[in-house]
């Protein structure tokens, strides 16, 4: 008996052991095609490091290959030739950024031409924190991992000549310029130049500094150089031109363009080399610190186990029940790739740059980067608030110290420098849906002068070009870009102003911004039922096609879309629009239109929430259902082009999650979800006791039929409505979709 109950208690140890956890659904290389622009090696939750394989380079890799094409991302699943791996990354943006800092396995005769020393790769494994691959022209195993600062490279070389190879000129990047220096047989310390995103902004590029420490010193080591060709006379005395430098055993700081570094071993059996590569962007001796203090003596599987538990921590936030495989993949991936941006960029000691007065701040916190906010204002930041509150608290706070720094709130920031990318005031209505959800541990009125500074200031105003006769007129005209997308745009940012103005007491304030919302009615077409551009005189534009901007092509009146995309992004008036349109039935068919001549955009976000636009029409709420269900099947799966397009750092992940989870932020800015089928028996959502007074809220299923949604139940009681407030969510026990 007492043998049978041991055996019976290892049996239980070993199922809880190997019982799957949320960490283990994620698949990284979903995205990685289809220009999803994720990438599938390691990062920590929201870390500043992280490791690509680098496979967009040379003629091997047409047509998907970075100098041939506008190319966003370090890897893309189809390529197979491959050229390193890169240290710092991107994940889902549209425009190339970093992508630097290569190093690359090889053995024999050190080659640098990295279009020589490229291979061919095989037997790839991607999974949270960790990826590994076989270098085929080497028989070299490459596997990383990553802590939240330093990539950790682990390479099992073959007996004989084995290099490490460094490249500091190859990068996804459009900026060049780079510095090394070899400290040791075992250390290297250097600085890679970026920036430049969709090619704006040449003057604010930055460094990114890193230390590199191998765990077996090298048995010769150096540095080379190609530097640029001259012609002309000069070019006649100097045998080096155009040529690489091989500089042996040097210990020179060296500066240029194409630079890099190689350690070489000669091992005469199987050996392994582990490098770590801690980054920063303030100093060298910060990044220095970041590798010490993060990682130190740790083995690579031990900073592995260390990330992949952070990494369930924070998945766990949100437990699933119910449902396939298949689904928990692509659901607990979606969450996955909604926690990479915006990521930390203040070092382990605090420290980071601030954004245009080149002087170094300190927090103790985190402060935040990469804000692509004309994306994620749509859906991220309320996953951010609803699921990780204390996060998006310091997103916040990183954004006012922005307004501090730079004198305006955010509008696509990167790295401590503003890119300007995209339309719009966004950082206004992140900021009010937060404090609205009760997130309210910022500086709110300072928030509210710089969202009103956004709002007001016509002169010299970086985030709203166009103001003047936005105000005037109550929209943009054809001198402006994009004029109908970015009058809704400023209505969207003035209606979360009104909601903020209305909770603060600031009741002029509150009407004011509340009619200035309103305004994108005065480009609505009667006719067409649709809005269209005027002229500075009030005309409407000649010639006018509504489908004119679609696969974003460019167009008189939109931003990365056209009329039919942009018919209904006015969330914050649907009932205004529904009017304007004739009423609910020929709301609900221009509407259907959409969808039925294929206008609808899934890859893009000024259309994501019309799915679920259906639910303001009584009668019509079945479609919602129907139509984020089909939409979630043939737009998300698990495989490498299994999104729609481009993450947006994490907006189209964030959708999905929403949407399986049976909710969704309708109107961003306004506390309130709109409720469709969910796709799993049950979704627990833990809430942080900081902010929420309930532990968890749990939103269930009961299925009869797989049919249409029959009654909606919070805590037993029944709902008469498909929305319901971010308070009554997060303050009851149980939302249960009961189906026919």
């Amino acid at each position: 008996m007492r043998a049978t109950l041991f055996s019976l208690m290892l049996f239980c140890s070993a199922g809880m052991l190997y019982a799957q956890q949320p960490a283990d659904f994620v698949n990284p290389f979903i995205g990685t095609s289809n220009y999803g622009a994720a990438y599938p090696g390691p990062i920590a939750p929201r870390g500043m490091a992280s490791i690509s394989p680098f496979n967009v380079a040379g003629p091997q890799n047409l047509p998907l290959e970075k100098d041939s094409r506008w190319l966003s991302n370090p890897y893309v699943n189809e390529n197979k030739f491959l050229t390193g791996f890169s240290q710092v990354n991107l994940s889902g943006v549209g425009c190339p950024e970093l992508g630097v800092i290569l190093l690359m396995p090889t053995t024999g005769a050190v080659e640098t031409n990295h279009l020589k020393y490229g291979s061919t790769y095989s037997d790839e494994v991607a999974k949270t924190a960790y990826y590994s691959v076989n270098i085929d022209k080497y028989n070299v195993k490459a596997a990383f991992t990553a802590s939240k600062r330093v990539g950790v490279s682990k390479f099992t070389f073959p007996k004989g000549q084995s290099n490490v190879l460094l490249n500091l000129g190859l990068g996804l990047t459009n900026e060049e310029g780079a510095m090394v220096k070899i400290v040791s047989s075992t250390e290297i310390e250097g600085m890679r130049s970026v920036g430049s995103f969709c090619y704006n902004s040449p003057e604010a590029a930055y460094p990114v500094y890193f230390v590199a420490k191998f765990s077996k010193p090298a048995a010769k080591f150096g540095v080379w150089k190609k530097p640029s060709k001259y012609e002309g006379v000069e070019a006649q005395w100097m045998t080096y031109n155009g040529k690489t430098r091989m500089m042996d055993n040097s210990t020179k700081m060296v500066v240029g363009d194409s630079i890099g570094t190689y350690f070489s071993y000669d091992f005469d059996k199987e050996e392994t080399v582990e490098v770590k590569v801690g980054v920063s962007y303030v100093s060298i001796a910060n990044a220095r610190e970041n590798l010490e203090k993060e990682t130190g003596n740790k083995t690579f599987d031990a900073v592995y186990k260390e990330t992949y538990n952070e990494w369930n921590e924070a998945l766990s936030k949100i437990l699933v029940e119910g449902g396939s495989k298949e689904e928990k993949t692509i659901f607990y991936t979606a969450l996955y790739h909604t926690l990479i941006h915006p990521n930390t960029l203040n070092d382990f000691n605090g420290e980071y740059p601030e954004i245009k007065t080149g002087k170094i701040g300190t927090t103790t916190g985190t402060r935040y980067t990469v804000f692509s906010l004309w994306d994620t204002y749509r859906n991220l930041h309320q996953l951010m608030s609803l699921a990780y509150p204390q996060q998006q608290s310091n997103m916040v706070k990183s954004m006012l110290e922005m307004y501090d720094e730079n004198g305006w709130l955010p509008k696509w920031e990167l790295n401590s420098t503003e890119t300007f990318t995209m339309v719009g005031d966004p950082a206004s209505i992140v900021i009010a849906d937060t404090y609205l959800k009760g997130i309210q541990d910022f500086d709110v009125h300072k928030a509210y002068k710089a969202m009103l500074k956004g709002a007001d200031q016509i002169e010299n105003n970086p985030l709203r070009p166009g103001l003047k006769d936005y105000i005037e007129k109550g929209f943009l005209t054809t001198n402006d870009r994009g004029p109908v997308s970015t009058t809704q745009e400023y209505n969207a940012s003035d209606y979360s102003i009104s909601l903020l103005a209305k909770a603060l007491g600031k009741k002029e304030d509150y009407l004011r911004f509340k009619n200035r919302s309103l305004s994108y009615r005065k480009l609505f077409d009667k006719d067409l039922k649709l809005l269209r551009p005027r002229l500075a005189n009030g005309k409407w534009y000649e010639p006018f096609d509504p489908v004119s901007g679609a696969n974003f092509e460019e167009n008189v009146g939109f931003i990365e879309g056209n009329a039919w995309q942009y018919a209904f992004m006015a969330p914050h008036d649907i009932k205004g629009l529904i009017k304007l349109m004739g009423g609910d039935k020929a709301f609900s068919n221009q509407l259907q239109k959409v969808f039925d001549i294929k206008q609808f955009d899934m890859a893009n976000e000024p259309d994501i929430a019309y799915p679920y636009l259906f639910n303001y029409i009584k009668g019509d709420e079945w479609k919602s259902q129907e139509l984020v269900k089909k939409l979630v099947g043939t737009y998300f799966q698990n495989k490498p082009n299994g999104l729609p397009g481009n993450d947006d750092t994490g907006t189209m992940s964030a959708w999905l999650v929403y949407s399986m989870m049976g909710i969704y932020p309708i109107a961003p800015g306004d506390p309130i979800y709109t409720i469709t089928t969910p796709m799993f028996d049950k979704v627990t959502i833990q809430l942080d006791p900081k902010y929420y007074k309930k532990k968890s809220i749990v939103i269930e299923r009961e299925v009869n039929n797989d049919g249409k949604i029959k009654q909606i139940q919070l805590d037993g009681k029944a709902l008469n409505s498909y929305f319901i407030s971010h308070d009554d969510f997060v303050n009851g026990t149980t939302l249960k979709v009961i189906q026919n």
